[in-house]
């Protein structure tokens, strides 16, 4: 069978991959056109446009980058048309997939939706729209069944794809020694995957180093980006880059700064403490609290309904509140241990692994049902 997807950042990238590695494990005959990134691409396949030109975060962003927005959004629907794929499988992103379910459900193309949008967070009507241009909808956390019941609607709760991810993780044997981190214990920096984050939140992350002189300090660097692309916001510091290499940076970790989004709930199913930070255009963040609805933004904190890791947002993501939270998880034994306790009550909460086995059972089976009627 024919499989269209279309992912436009990192995590839907990761959770891509593992989408079309059990795909192929169930059809032998698989093909795959995709937007996409790195991992996809290692998966086979035609990738159509790389996520290093897709993706973009705040209100302001997109506006400034609208015209790359329309080009990705017209050569996507074109791509589609010429290919006749059997499903379109939409990985998140849904500022742009929702659009593009929409087209794709007036061609008359079998439209799943992998990894729901928030709309739990803000703007709940849109709603009604995934129920118009989604054939069927698959969920990863454990909430969001519930919410869209509340609005009639009946989705696949296939569990969370991180657990996929972690757990067939294998870390690398030499790995500190390959990137000569031996010694000291590690603070792992993950500033995110996007140019505005990057450059918003990492000199605020590196500018606390002097203040922990015991520890190492290494960034998670993106792959859509090069090491000189990181080296202007280090302020001049001797600071390792690890590449496609998060997992194992992790995993050696005694503390972490992290960027809201994916990787928080990752960096929890390491069982590292972290502050969580984030910092956006400012007329985005105006925009954002007015509209949002939830109390927190970290997905660990979201998850578990209460203020597991700290979020420091905007101003209050300065050098000296990141240094003062990062001090209570190094030093603090009661606070750090505490955190610990409740990423135990996280990876209960989770489940078990097999979201990517799961959703790919269910689109064959779906596909199949469509072409018997």
């Amino acid at each position: 069978m024919k499989y269209y997807l279309v992912a436009g950042e990192a995590s839907g990238d990761l959770h891509g991959a593992n989408l079309m590695k059990a795909l192929k494990t169930l059809d032998k005959d698989a093909e795959f056109r995709f937007f996409g990134g790195d991992l996809m691409q290692a998966e086979g396949g035609i990738v159509v446009k790389h996520i290093a030109d897709m993706a973009f975060m705040g209100f302001m962003e997109v506006v400034l980058n609208l015209n790359t927005i329309m080009n990705n959004l017209k050569l996507c629907k074109a791509d589609i048309t010429a290919w006749q794929p059997n499903v379109l499988v939409l990985i998140d992103f849904p500022g742009f997939n929702l659009k593009i379910a929409d087209f794709a459900k007036k061609s008359g193309l079998l439209v799943c939706y992998y990894i729901s949008p928030k709309v739990w967070a803000w703007n709940q009507k849109r709603v009604l729209k995934i129920k118009r241009v989604v054939d069927h909808l698959f969920c990863i956390l454990p909430f969001e069944v519930d919410f869209y019941k509340t609005w009639g609607m009946e989705v696949d709760y296939v569990g969370n794809p991180l657990l996929d991810a972690v757990s067939a993780f294998s870390p690398a044997a030499n790995f500190l020694a390959d990137n000569q981190l031996t010694g000291k214990k590690i603070i792992a920096l993950l500033p995110g995957s996007r140019r505005q984050e990057i450059s918003r939140l990492l000199p605020a992350m590196v500018s606390v180093t002097e203040q922990f002189q015991d520890h190492q300090f290494v960034v998670a660097g993106a792959p859509s980006f090069s090491a000189e692309y990181y080296t202007p916001f280090l302020n001049q510091k001797n600071i390792p880059i690890v590449f496609n290499a998060t997992y194992d940076l992790l995993s050696h970790a005694d503390a972490a700064i992290v960027a809201s989004g994916t990787a928080t709930l990752e960096t929890a199913l390491f069982n590292v403490p972290q502050v969580v930070v984030y910092k956006g255009h400012p007329v985005s963040i105006a925009i954002a609290r007015s509209v949002v609805t939830i109390k927190f933004i970290s997905l660990v904190n979201l998850i578990m309904d209460s203020p597991v890791v700290k979020e420091l947002i905007q101003q209050d993501a300065s050098p000296k509140n990141i240094a003062a939270e990062l001090d209570s998880l190094v030093n603090n034994t009661d606070y750090r241990a505490k955190m610990l306790a409740n990423y135990d009550e996280l990876d209960v909460r989770m489940g078990k692994p097999g979201a990517s086995a799961k959703t790919a059972g269910l689109i064959i089976k779906y596909v199949k049902e469509r072409a018997s009627h």
